[in-house]
């Protein structure tokens, strides 16, 4: 983490005591967050960050920012304040209220919180466990980012212990759904699909620009439901995030993956230079303001 971080609308000093123990929502993990990716600085995708991150918040009931431009000035000041011009950048939405240990001290419905770091330098593939039973796709709340996050980190952490990089989730029929913090793709010849999300996925917000707006001639991307035998079927299986982009995927814990086609390439060209553009589009001089 960077020496700065974001609370509210106050750049602090990550070294300094900002929180309470009697915020429910850092007991109970209730509140929302996404990571962002700082290219140039501008927050790469907001504007999908923050509807991803609002209708999250609706269905958990957790009160939420009103103003998109008021979020993305204050995450923007927090970017300057570390110089994280191209870094990784974290926020998240806490309720304050609620239940019987609320602390007596609260004065807000939620807090904002964000803070930034170094792009982390992953390898060039990844190597996926196999979790079966790790998403339940027709639970209310499926394919919600939220700070409950803690089984996810425990497979991940397992995963890197037995010498994995990732872990394939499955859900309750045996489908594909997801990765612990990454959205998995399957190509074949030139069609590349993913888990659609009633798979119990996350709707990434690498995985919706894959589908909406990157285009390569003559690829196609399209949701479809996939089993572990589809992966193994594939030519190419890759996963995405947003600190990852694409990754190729080389093994896959009791299933035989090939890793012989030549989508990924194009697709990763193809995501840098939308990102390119969209930093031309939404480059903006940020004001220098005291720091702390």
């Amino acid at each position: 983490m960077h020496r700065f971080l974001l609370h509210n609308d106050r750049i602090l000093d990550a070294h300094e005591k900002s929180l309470s123990a009697g915020q429910v929502g850092l007991l109970n993990g209730w509140g929302v967050f996404s990571t962002l990716r700082v290219a140039d600085g501008v927050l790469f995708a907001f504007e999908r960050h923050w509807d991803r991150m609002q209708r999250d918040a609706a269905k958990m009931l957790v009160p939420f920012p009103r103003d998109p431009a008021q979020l993305k000035s204050q995450l923007l000041r927090l970017v300057e304040a570390n110089a994280a011009w191209n870094a990784t950048l974290r926020v998240v939405v806490v309720r304050n209220r609620g239940g019987m240990f609320e602390g007596p001290d609260q004065d807000r419905d939620f807090d904002v919180l964000a803070f930034t770091k170094d792009l982390y330098p992953w390898d060039s593939h990844v190597r996926l466990a196999m979790k079966p039973h790790g998403r339940h796709a027709q639970n209310e709340f499926s394919g919600c980012k939220i700070l409950s996050w803690s089984h996810n980190l425990t497979w991940y952490e397992e995963a890197r212990q037995r010498g994995f990089d990732e872990v394939v989730l499955l859900n309750e029929r045996g489908e594909v759904s997801e990765c612990t913090s990454a959205n998995i793709f399957a190509a074949t010849g030139s069609e590349v699909s993913t888990p659609p999300l009633n798979s119990g996925c996350l709707p990434g917000v690498t995985r919706e620009l894959l589908l909406d707006v990157v285009r390569v001639p003559g690829i196609s991307v399209a949701e479809r439901t996939l089993t572990p035998l589809d992966l193994e079927r594939a030519d190419q299986v890759f996963i995405t995030s947003t600190t990852r982009d694409l990754l190729p995927v080389v093994f896959i814990e009791g299933l035989k993956a090939n890793n012989r086609g030549s989508v990924v390439d194009p697709l990763v060209k193809a995501l840098e230079e939308y990102r390119q553009d969209y930093v031309k589009r939404n480059a903006c001089v940020l004001v220098t303001e005291p720091r702390p």
